[in-house]
C-alpha cells in the first residue's frame, strides 16, 4: 500500500532529478576489490567541480595536511578511500537534487550528513556494511524533496508539526498513506540502486513489521531519529533509551556503547561546506 502510495509523487510531468555519472560509479564501487585508492581518485577526476571539492577539503584544517595537497591522489591519500568516497557521493547527489519551497537546503543537507554518519556506527555496531549504510543514511530523506514538489504545503506542515525525533515517519503516513522513505525507495529504484537499499528504504518507516526483516532497515530508521535528536539540540539517549530502545535491541548493539561512540562524533559541517 505504502509503496503504491508512493507513486503520487512520480507524476508525468515531473522531472525526476538524474543520477550524477559519478555518483553511479562509485556506487557501483562498493563491491568491486579491484577499485583502489587510484582509481577511486581517476574516477572523481572525470568530474572537475567535484574534484576541486575534494582538493579544497583535503587542504582544510580538519585534515591537517604537513603540505599543500595538489593532486587528487594526494588527496586520496590524505583523506583515505572511504572519507574519500562517502564524500564525493554527498556531493555529487546533493547537486542532483533541486531546492524545495519550505526546506532550507543547508539545513536538510546537514541533517542528511548527520543521518548519514550515524548509520556507519550503527552499521559497524550491527556487523553491517557501512558504505551501504552510509549512502542510506545520507538518500533517506530525498524523497522528500519530491514530495514537496507535489504537496510543499503539506510537507512543511509535517516539519512544522513534529514533536518526537523519529515521528516524521508516523506524520507522513497519516497524511499521504506513505512516508519520505517510500518515495527514496522508488526514486532508488529508478536509479537502479542495489535491491537490499532499496528494501531497506522500504523497511524504514515501520523496521520492525517489514517482511522480510532488513537490519539496515532498522540503522536508517533510527539514524533519522538521532540526526532529528541532534538538529533539536536534543539528548541522544532520549532516543537510544527511549522508544528506539527495541530496535537497538534488535540490532543487539548497547545503548551505552552507541553513546560513547556519539559523544565522539564530529560536526558534518566542514563537510557540508563541500556541497555549496
Amino acid at each position: 500500500m505504502s509503496a503504491q502510495a508512493a507513486r503520487r509523487f512520480f507524476p508525468f510531468n515531473l522531472v525526476l532529478p538524474n543520477m550524477p555519472g559519478v555518483a553511479a560509479q562509485l556506487v557501483k564501487s562498493f563491491n568491486d576489490d579491484r577499485v583502489g585508492l587510484g582509481e577511486l581518485a581517476e574516477l572523481i577526476g572525470q568530474d572537475p567541480a567535484l574534484s576541486a571539492k575534494v582538493l579544497r577539503l583535503a587542504n582544510s584544517a580538519r585534515y591537517s595536511p604537513l603540505r599543500s595537497v595538489s593532486s587528487l591522489r594526494e588527496a586520496a591519500a590524505s583523506l583515505g578511500m572511504t572519507m574519500l568516497r562517502n564524500l564525493s557521493l554527498a556531493t555529487s547527489l546533493s547537486g542532483a537534487f533541486p531546492r524545495a519551497a519550505g526546506l532550507d537546503p543547508d539545513r536538510f543537507w546537514r541533517h542528511a550528513m548527520t543521518s548519514a554518519q550515524h548509520a556507519v556506527l550503527l552499521s559497524r555496531g550491527a556487523l553491517l556494511d557501512a558504505d551501504t549504510a552510509y549512502l542510506g543514511g545520507l538518500m533517506l530523506r530525498t524523497g522528500q524533496l519530491l514530495m514537496a514538489q507535489i504537496d510543499k504545503a503539506g510537507v512543511a506542515e509535517v516539519e512544522q508539526s513534529l514533536a518526537t525525533p523519529g515521528g516524521r515517519f508516523a506524520a507522513e503516513q497519516a497524511r499521504w498513506q506513505c512516508s519520505h522513505a517510500d518515495v527514496t525507495a522508488e526514486l532508488a529504484r529508478r536509479w537502479q540502486f542495489p535491491d537490499t537499499l532499496v528494501a531497506a528504504f522500504q523497511a524504514s518507516a515501520t523496521p520492525l513489521q517489514a517482511q522480510p526483516y532488513t537490519g539496515l532497515g532498522t540503522v536508517l530508521h533510527l539514524a533519522e531519529a538521532l540526526a532529528d535528536a541532534v538538529e533539536r539540540g536534543l539528548d541522544p539517549a532520549e532516543v537510544v533509551q527511549g522508544r528506539c530502545a527495541e530496535l537497538l535491541a534488535r540490532l543487539r548493539i548497547k545503548p551505552d556503547w552507541l553513546l560513547a561512540q556519539l559523544a565522539e562524533a564530529a560536526s558534518p559541517d566542514e563537510e557540508l561546506a563541500l556541497m555549496r
